[in-house]
């Protein structure tokens, strides 16, 4: 199946393509909109908004923090140097250490993540077009069930269809 698509000249037009689409029975995850600027003003600017981010950064720190714990306590258990009076476990320097590594944890998993989930990792996105970078917003469906509902629902709002 090749991708359908039209690109618009502002966001008025292309709202009104995503409310023909969803009109038109294609569910709201299959939609795409890809513009060059930010579209908050527009409802169709809200699609895709929902992550879980802060949920895998958190886990990241979390396994940070609990590796860092064990590392530190098992290598001043593993490599005893007596100082004193003082324990072999010294918690306050620890705590560098946990830090960091707390950070490294979350940092890392949240940067795996974006490139994920951002499609950073893949060649070319399933659908673009070189006018996106010079003002157009592109209004598409990767993969249509019913070719002719997008087809219909996209000249709908004033654009000839493009396919891919």
């Amino acid at each position: 199946m090749s991708a359908l698509y039209a690109l618009y000249d502002d966001g008025d037009a292309a709202q009104l393509a995503v409310d023909a689409l969803r009109a038109g029975g294609v569910n709201e995850n299959e939609i795409t909109v890809i513009s060059a600027e930010p579209m908050e003003d527009y409802e169709f600017g809200g699609i895709d908004r929902h992550s879980r981010l802060w949920y895998i950064a958190s886990a990241g720190g979390a396994f940070g923090c609990v590796f860092a714990t064990w590392l530190t306590r098992f290598t001043e258990i593993a490599w005893p140097l007596p100082t004193g009076n003082m324990p072999i476990v010294a918690w306050w320097p620890n705590l560098i250490v946990i830090f960091e590594l707390t950070m490294l944890g979350a940092i890392l998993s949240t940067v795996v993540t974006l490139v994920l989930t951002g499609g950073l990792a893949r060649r070319l996105p399933p659908l673009y077009d070189d006018a996106v970078g010079h003002g157009k917003i592109l209004v598409g469906v990767a993969a249509p069930r019913d070719r002719g509902a997008v087809e219909r629902a996209l000249i709908s709002a004033g654009s000839p269809v493009v396919s891919r």
